[in-house]
């Protein structure tokens, strides 16, 4: 049995999210329809971008993702289905797909042709549904669009690092539901630049230079639990997707506030890591 993922910034208040399933289920009985997102912020290219990159390996492989962000068709958002990793994904081709692109190269993309056949002012409804129940039936991704080689790209995707390798600018990308800022300064990234260096990092007026392995570790357990002052505490994490995260401990968005509340930050701020030179080896028996 096939499995549909849907990824979409439509809220739970309206009626889109169960009029896709209910289209998908009016093609294909035998369908397992799975909701992986439907808070994805208006709009957000990159939020969303975040959100499927790092569910969709979670599913088994022939899975077909719609995605429905910013979908409106027009000469500078087409339609596209890529092949990828082997899963499908249906989106508009607006950026949402170059992160995970950035890491594995598409088996295949299609830019989607089908509008002449189906009118619509509700694409996702229409066009990407009738798309997803065609590859779940077994279709060929070329009945349904023409091959393309390239798709956009999502700017300030790549964090900048500066001529002298002493500095990364990155920017915020993603909020999680505990406030935790996500950054797009991915470990290996991080790593490449540090080559072992002490570092700052720098997030408005906030400065860490320390990254931990678990939020916990900022907990001392030999002190008294009773003693302990670590709740609401700002710390940074490389997370579980291996982003460069920024935290507070224990942070509850509704009560005392996360990290994007407490610290100030939002979508696309500014995040900077600041290299310190190594010391100089002097030649053994030299003095300074």
């Amino acid at each position: 049995m096939a499995i549909i993922t849907l990824t979409t910034d439509f809220g739970e208040k309206d009626h889109f999210a169960g009029a896709i399933k209910g289209a998908i289920y009016s093609e294909l009985e035998a369908i397992r329809i799975v909701d992986i997102s439907h808070s994805v912020a208006p709009f957000n290219i990159s939020e969303a971008a975040y959100i499927i990159q790092n569910a969709y390996s979670s599913f088994p492989q022939g899975t077909i993702h719609i995605i429905g962000i910013d979908s409106e068709l027009n000469p500078e958002n087409k339609h596209i289905a890529v092949k990828l990793d082997d899963h499908y994904f249906i989106c508009a081709n607006n950026g949402i797909m170059s992160m995970v692109c950035a890491e594995i190269a598409p088996q295949k993309i299609v830019e989607i042709n089908i509008h002449d056949r189906v009118e619509t002012s509700f694409p996702v409804l229409d066009i990407f549904v009738k798309v997803a129940c065609h590859i779940a039936r077994g279709g060929t991704l070329e009945v349904i669009g023409k091959v393309i080689n390239t798709i956009k790209p999502i700017k300030n995707l790549i964090p900048f690092v500066n001529d002298e390798q002493n500095q990364i600018i990155g920017s915020v990308i993603y909020i999680d539901n505990y406030g935790n800022v996500v950054t797009n300064i991915k470990r290996k990234f991080f790593e490449n630049v540090q080559k072992t260096r002490k570092f700052e990092i720098s997030a408005r007026n906030h400065k860490f230079e320390k990254i931990h392995n678990r939020f916990s570790d900022i907990i001392d357990f030999k002190i008294e639990e009773s003693k302990r002052t670590v709740e609401g505490k700002g710390l940074v994490v490389f997370n579980s997707s291996g982003y460069l995260e920024i935290a507070v401990y224990k942070s509850n968005c509704s009560t005392v506030g996360g990290a994007s509340t407490l610290m100030g930050l939002k979508n696309m701020d500014t995040v900077t890591v600041n290299f310190k030179s190594l010391p100089s080896v002097l030649p053994r028996g030299v003095d300074a």
